[in-house]
């Protein structure tokens, strides 16, 4: 008789009881592996201690580095410090059979700044190449050639904010990018965004930071996905300091910071990056097809390796330790997940996530990175960018999953564009918006969001562009609005109150969306001359008093003031109240919030009622508000009665008459 599975994941699911013996097999994976690299006493986060070993290291009296180098036949440390060629006194010498090469020098023989290269010679071939583990990268700005740098300052950073608890309940997150967070035309920086756009993220009532493009990437255009440096926070944006000085004042104010962590693929440059380190192509990466991602022009990292498992893993604790980030959202996810990359996947049903075809190393990592993680730091938090829907992605490793503390819902973005695309007005199906906004695994946590940076890429649009398209160059002065500036105005609040309302775990915004920020990104590149005007976020639009965009900001402080005050926001079902197709009405509550939206276009609905728990209603909250943009047909000062009806005697509950003006959305509490 077949022993019976004591992993959650499965007495939750019993529709995934067929593949039982898949998701077994992998729990098992991830505990050989972690036997394997550990030991029988060892940790996880002993194991990922890699940075403290790898890499350049000053002590007081003299300079270590180390690098893993399997394929090198010789090895030199080649800088400004010996005018960059080659002397048996910078010969680095392999350390035993282990394919890892050390040099030691002097306390004096490198100062801080100074800038290095590893000259290196394999069977075939040579070149000079920055070391895999460098935590400091810079570009000449006349050669454009990027270089390892000595960086050692005399006073390291000291932490104001030593220990710092991050709040998940709920977690509303500002994705932003820190190059193109100013509103000149210009790489921004950490000091600017620090003294110039946290202040605003503060106010507006987020509680997390989550900063894109931190390690270094060649391409500026590439919004740091296509990563050369693993341990090298961007020296494009400023100091390793300047971070963390950014990061340790969002800590003073309450605030989480998490980064994009690239951990999916690589950049394909040799002399910058991974490609070639030491003459084996193949020394981080697969062999043969599975070695270049066929979108992404990038290489895919082969996560069989323990090595690359230990340069990975050592990047997560960097990351956590060196920098004090709170956690990472991985990106790229579903390309790691399967074989194909996800690429042409349809994920119809259940088999799809157990039919062979999925990378049960990169699962096997991917497990890993969360039980370290945590390790590392217990509330750190973890978010997987993952659109096949892979069922434990966000579930506990103990419960048979992967670890994860949230999946973003990415179904919600393509959701509101596929209906603003392709439905009339008229044919908004509340049913159909409320399926779609709370259809998610009940133990899962996931991330809800409108859009995020994606949608507002060149080649995409913004859903305000998408609302208004050019009219919000010519009709967003108040006073002259159009029909379609109005309609746009209206139906940005709605569709973000019924995200942030319904969502599961957390709620995301991207940089500047929050108010309508009406261009899209286009980093400077040769087609447009190389300019920074759509690489930049125009804050003095949403400052402007006699411009509508201070709408729609005001409104999403008011509505992330709301639902941040909400104790244990999370905690609470969304419970359908009401929804009828024909008049488009939705109604649904989440503890003593009750949340009403009418999507109809022209109809508005005087007297609409529902039952709820008996009781006096307050409004806390209304897109019509003139404050925000809307009409004021409503007056929000009055209190709200049930009425008893004897006629439908329910347990406690009576009538909520409400006026309901068109294509607007309410929010009220029970007060009593």
């Amino acid at each position: 008789m077949k022993k019976k599975s004591t992993l959650r994941l499965l007495k939750n699911d019993p529709w995934l009881a067929p593949y039982a013996p898949a998701i077994e097999g992998r729990h098992q994976h991830v505990l050989d592996k972690i036997g394997e690299l550990c030991g029988r006493k060892g940790s996880l986060g002993d194991f990922a201690d890699g940075h403290l070993y790898f890499g350049l290291h000053r002590s007081p009296r003299k300079w270590v580095l180390r690098e893993w180098l399997p394929s090198a036949e010789k090895v030199f440390l080649v800088g400004d410090f010996n005018d960059w060629s080659e002397s048996e006194a910078y010969a680095l010498h392999p350390v035993g059979n282990s394919g890892n090469w050390e040099i030691k020098l002097p306390g004096k023989a490198l100062k801080h700044g100074d800038l290095y290269k590893l000259r290196i010679y394999w069977k075939g071939g040579s070149g000079e190449r920055i070391p895999a583990w460098c935590t400091r990268v810079v570009q000449d700005e006349q050669t454009k050639i990027f270089c390892a740098q000595v960086w050692a300052p005399e006073q390291p950073y000291e932490w104001k904010k030593k220990s710092f608890r991050p709040q998940k309940n709920p977690l509303l997150i500002y994705e932003c990018h820190v190059g193109m967070s100013q509103d000149a035309e210009k790489v921004g920086t950490y000091n600017e965004f620090r003294e110039n756009v946290l202040p605003r993220v503060i106010a507006d009532g987020y509680n997390c930071l989550q900063i894109m493009a931190i390690q270094e990437h060649p391409y500026y255009g590439s919004f740091g996905y296509h990563v050369s440096s693993f341990f090298a926070p961007s020296s494009r944006f400023g100091t390793p300091e300047e971070l963390k000085a950014l990061i340790d004042e969002a800590h003073a104010h309450g605030m989480a910071v998490i980064m994009d962590l690239v951990h999916s693929h690589a950049v394909k440059n040799v002399t910058e990056g991974l490609g070639n380190l030491c003459g084996d192509p193949h020394q981080f990466f697969y062999q043969g097809q599975r070695r270049e991602h066929p979108a992404w022009d990038s290489l895919c990292f082969d996560y069989g390796k323990n090595e690359v498992i230990h340069f990975l893993l050592s990047n997560c604790k960097y990351w956590l330790t060196e920098f004090h980030f709170d956690g990472f959202r991985f990106d790229g996810v579903t390309s790691m997940l399967y074989y194909s990359h996800g690429l042409g996947e349809s994920f119809g049903g259940y088999a799809d996530y157990y039919n062979g075809h999925q990378d049960d190393n990169a699962i096997t990592y991917l497990t890993l990175a969360n039980l370290l993680i945590h390790e590392v730091n217990p509330r750190a938090i973890t978010i997987a960018e993952e659109v096949s829907g892979m069922p434990g992605l966000a579930s506990p490793f103990k419960d048979g999953g992967y670890g994860f503390d949230y999946r973003l819902a990415m179904n919600i973005p393509d959701y509101w564009i596929k209906t603003i695309k392709e439905q009339s007005d008229e044919n908004w199906k509340p049913s159909s918006i409320f399926w779609e906004l709370t259809n998610r695994r009940t133990d899962e946590k996931t991330i809800s969001y409108a859009e995020s940076h994606d949608q507002a890429l060149v080649g995409d649009k913004t859903l305000i562009f998408r609302l208004v398209d050019a009219d919000m160059y010519w009709h967003f002065r108040k006073g002259d609005e159009n029909d379609r500036a109005h309609r746009g105005i209206a139906l940005h609040k709605m569709i973000r109150l019924a995200t942030v309302a319904t969502m599961g775990g957390g709620y995301l915004n991207f940089m500047g969306n929050e108010f309508g920020h009406p261009e899209w990104i286009d980093f400077p590149r040769e087609g447009n001359g190389w300019s920074h005007k759509y690489a930049r976020r125009q804050w003095n639009l949403v400052d402007n008093a006699d411009l509508c965009y201070h709408y729609l900001g005001d409104f999403d402080k008011a509505m992330l003031s709301l639902i941040g005050a909400e104790k244990n926001f999370n905690k609470r079902p969304v419970t359908e109240i009401w929804h009828n197709d024909g008049d488009q009405i939705l109604a649904f509550s989440r503890g003593d919030l009750v949340f009403v939206f009418n999507f109809s276009p022209v109809r508005s609905f005087e007297g609409y009622g529902f039952m709820v728990p008996e009781g006096a209603y307050d409004v806390v909250l209304n897109t019509d508000a003139t404050i925000f943009g809307g009409n004021g047909l409503a007056d929000d000062s009055v209190r709200h009665l049930t009425n008893f009806d004897p006629l439908l005697k329910r347990d406690g509950k009576g009538w909520l008459m409400l006026y309901l003006p068109a294509r607007s959305a309410v929010v009220l509490r029970r007060s009593c």
